[in-house]
């Protein structure tokens, strides 16, 4: 027997994108809540219709200005720890987009700022669990040669 009285949590959708630079990680300073003024990886809401790839190319390209071909994105996992976000259940898929070493990035859209950092050493900790996702895309580079 089905219990009525249910809860159906419906999370949302979003994609991340690790852009590595040589030994460097792109990072956003956020414009808006939450962790508004912390610094982030790149990414956002999948639109209606989007794939989690096309989202993250999207977002990567609308927050820094770095276009990037969504089919050359690595996935790097899917990250839903149901406490990852203050906001509710957001579940993420986080990829990696490796770019020449003379790629230059620029804020846009809801970045008030960005920045390359030291991929072994961002600095601050990092909104949300990009500390996670950023040792995600360690472990792959460790484990593959890009």
């Amino acid at each position: 027997m089905t219990d009525t009285n249910e809860v159906i949590e419906r999370p949302f959708y979003t994609a991340d994108v690790v852009c590595i630079r040589g030994d460097e990680v792109l990072l956003i300073k956020r414009g808006w809540p939450p962790y508004e003024g912390s610094w982030a990886l790149a990414g956002g809401h999948c639109d209606a219709g989007e794939t989690s790839r096309a989202a993250a190319a999207r977002e990567l390209f609308e927050e820094t200005g770095v276009v990037t071909d969504a089919a050359a994105l690595i996935p790097l996992g899917v990250f839903d720890d149901p406490d990852r976000d203050p906001r509710g259940r957001y579940v993420t898929v986080a990829y990696l987009a490796v770019v020449p070493a003379d790629t230059e990035a620029t804020a846009g859209d809801d970045a008030a700022a960005v920045r390359w950092a030291p991929l072994d050493s961002p600095g601050e900790d990092l909104a949300f669990d990009h500390a996670l996702i950023l040792d995600a895309a360690r472990l792959h580079l460790a484990n593959h040669h890009v």
